[in-house]
């Protein structure tokens, strides 16, 4: 089952560094952008994928066409994506090994949530962390 406590969702958020947002766009009007800014903000490292933009630069990070093209752990995988492409981006986060996936508001695919649960990651679905972060009040990552 996706995460639904409150203390389990601050623990996943607290423990992660590193986060890969499949779906980001360049355009500032949308939720993706801002969302981006927030987590960078907050200290985590977001790493942007979209194939269409592949190569260009969003909020001072290079954006990857795949999630298998990063080359670094991948703490947590941001979806925004419709439902019906979320299933996909899932597949990939368990093929590269990250530790969970969040699916955005609006975003729900339980069997993906299943797949990846089976594959051992934590799963938080139609939520977004830019709401909760300060719901929970965790605090801005520190430098290591």
């Amino acid at each position: 089952m996706p995460l639904t406590n409150p203390q389990d969702i601050a623990t996943l958020l607290e423990r992660t560094r590193t986060i890969a947002l499949v779906g980001i766009s360049d355009r500032p009007d949308r939720a993706s952008y801002s969302v981006m800014a927030f987590l960078q903000d907050h200290g985590y490292r977001v790493l942007p994928v979209n194939p269409q933009i592949a190569g260009e630069h969003v909020h001072g990070e290079f954006v990857w066409a795949r999630l298998s093209d990063i080359g670094v752990p991948i703490d947590l995988v941001d979806i925004f994506r419709r439902s019906e492409a979320a299933g996909e981006a899932v597949d990939e986060a368990i093929a590269i090994g990250a530790k969970g996936v969040w699916m955005q508001l609006g975003v729900i695919d339980e069997a993906a949530a299943a797949r990846a649960e089976a594959a051992g990651l934590q799963v938080v679905m139609d939520r977004c962390p830019a709401i909760e972060i300060p719901r929970l009040g965790i605090a801005p990552l520190r430098a290591e």
